[in-house]
């Protein structure tokens, strides 16, 4: 049992473990091969209450401690980082209802988020406002007691299958960023329809695409905080985010890493496994340090997100930054280890690495998560 955990926590990772193991694992090669979206497995993760572990016990959750939640995100997306992607996503809908929605909107929507009824999202990026968000489009704007939506979003995970979205536009325009505000909004709502759906690099099996509303009413009741707090929710949000981030990213990387490691003990040149060349061993030693610092500023981050410490933003931004990094070169060199075998669809590595280059894009590309941290110096 890890000493960073309590029984319960251990027990729950443990299960989360043996999961990944027989029923995740088997299935990763087919998700990316056929990108469909795999509802087993976010029935899977429903069953086993994982999408409640952020959210507090009063709307239906756990209450769990970040280190707990980023563990099981480890754990997962060892194996398969679309299936880990799941619980990332749904978070990333919970969350901005976590950061600034009332009680009534958290009463509504957190419970069916938690229990897995409803499937969560957020939409922020645009053609033209992505790391930018002052030339955003989208607006909403006021009709009395209801909110006229226009305007195009992209690259928006599970827009096709989300029930609860939180949509960021332009209440005021004219006030450029400081109009922006943070909307919920809900499935069926006339108007609004999927655009194209993305054919990704990696990260397969998770629905990407754009959302289009044209003349969407929504209830001025689903705004999120006040008008024009719209920035400050999205950034807010984006630190827990970041972890979550940072979290697949140690995960992809540790699974990496133990897979070219077990081949390379198992692979013999010149008369001697190729783990015994003190050049590989050299190059596993340094990859392997790197990923642990990762783990321990990922685990350092939490605790800050924990007691809402005033170094959170820095420290997320710092561990996302050095985590999808560490997971970048870490699944090239897997490949590189395995050789010509290393480029074949037969062994997992090569999937490993076209999937760990969106985490140094998503949730503010790592160039991003620099000016953050030099402006938290």
């Amino acid at each position: 049992m890890s000493p960073l955990l309590s029984e319960d926590e251990a027990l729950i990772l443990q299960t989360v473990k043996k999961a990944a193991a027989e029923k995740i694992a088997p299935r990763a090669a087919e998700i990316d091969e056929l990108d469909t979206f795999p509802a087993d497995l976010f029935d899977l993760f429903r069953e086993l209450g994982l999408f409640g572990l952020p959210v507090p016990e009063e709307y239906g959750g756990v209450g769990a401690r970040t280190i707990l939640f980023c563990k099981v995100i480890e754990e997962i997306a060892a194996v398969s980082l679309s299936a880990a992607n799941i619980l990332t996503q749904q978070t990333f809908g919970i969350q901005f209802l976590l950061t600034a929605g009332n009680e009534e909107q958290k009463k509504r929507f957190l419970p069916g988020l938690a229990s897995g009824e409803l499937h969560g999202a957020g939409a922020i990026t645009e053609p033209e406002a992505g790391s930018d968000q002052e030339p955003m489009r989208t607006t909403a704007l006021v009709d009395g007691d209801q909110y006229v939506l226009n305007g195009n979003k992209c690259f928006i995970t599970w827009a096709n299958i989300a029930d609860v979205m939180t949509v960021f536009a332009k209440t005021q325009p004219e006030l450029g960023r400081r109009g922006i505000s943070a909307i919920l909004f809900e499935r069926g709502t006339p108007g609004m329809r999927i655009g194209r759906l993305e054919k990704k690099m990696g990260l397969r099996g998770s629905p990407t695409a754009e959302v289009v509303f044209e003349n969407c009413r929504v209830p001025r009741s689903n705004l999120l905080g006040a008008e024009g707090d719209g920035f400050k929710i999205a950034m807010k949000s984006l630190n827990h985010g970041r972890l979550a981030i940072a979290a697949l990213a140690i995960g992809l990387a540790q699974g990496a890493l133990d897979y070219a490691w077990s081949y390379a003990k198992n692979r013999v040149q010149f008369g001697h496994a190729v783990s015994e060349f003190q050049g590989l061993r050299f190059l596993v030693a340094e990859r392997a340090t790197e990923i642990e610092a990762a783990r321990s500023l990922a685990y350092r981050a939490g605790m800050e997100y924990d007691v809402k410490g005033p170094a959170l933003p820095k420290l997320a931004a710092m561990t996302k930054l050095f985590a999808t990094d560490v997971a970048m070169r870490v699944t090239v060199d897997a490949v590189q280890l395995l050789g010509g075998y290393g480029y074949t669809r037969e062994y997992p590595v090569e999937r490993m690495m076209r999937d760990a280059k969106i985490l140094q894009i998503v949730e503010g590309t790592n160039q991003i998560q620099k000016v953050v941290i030099s402006n938290h110096l």
